[in-house]
């Protein structure tokens, strides 16, 4: 399937009640799987999941719901990434929990598209100040998510929220800076 494919699925979907979760996921798959492997890519070796199975998890939170109300390719691909992104947190929560302690250290958020997550507890501080930037500043709080977990450009962000470029990359200085001391 190809872009105009997942597009034609959403439209119909929300002309009619919802989107099938499954027909969406299934017409998304090789996308959710690149994303999925340049995110692992990025990351290291973090995490035990490979992209197949990162993907997996994906369909399984998403199979819970009967239809998904995301009125564009963008916003689907965006709440992907928010998936994307609790499915790592969860997993390195669970690895945290079995290291029993492992001394806590300062980190920064890396501001360079690309580079990422770069180790367990830095995406797990990241997590947590993300979440208290959340509760601040709820649109600063999805342009980290997007592009921090999901590695989506400014531009694939502004269509998924609505926004200019401009506006995107103005509210990822400004959350780099508050996360930045959030982190100190």
């Amino acid at each position: 399937m190809h872009v105009g494919d997942i597009t034609e699925l959403i439209d119909a979907g929300n002309a009619g009640g919802g989107v099938d979760n499954a027909a969406l996921f299934g017409a998304a798959y090789d996308e959710l799987k690149k994303l999925a492997r340049a995110r692992l890519a990025r990351s290291g070796p973090m995490t035990l999941l490979d992209s197949t199975a990162l993907v997996n998890e994906i369909w399984l939170r998403l199979s819970g719901k009967q239809t998904l109300q995301v009125d564009t390719r963008r916003r689907f691909f965006a709440y992907a990434a928010q998936v994307m992104r609790a499915v790592i947190v969860d997993q390195l929560r669970e690895r945290h929990a079995e290291r029993r302690g492992g001394g806590a250290r300062n980190v920064t958020l890396d501001t360079a598209l690309g580079d990422g997550i770069t180790g367990d507890d830095e995406a797990l501080q990241v997590h947590e100040a993300l979440e208290s930037l959340a509760q601040l500043e709820p649109r600063l709080a999805q342009v980290v998510e997007m592009r921090y977990f999901g590695g989506m450009t400014e531009l694939e962000i502004g269509e998924a929220l609505g926004l200019t470029d401009r506006t995107v990359r103005r509210d990822w200085e400004k959350a780099r800076l508050l996360l930045a001391s959030m982190l100190a």
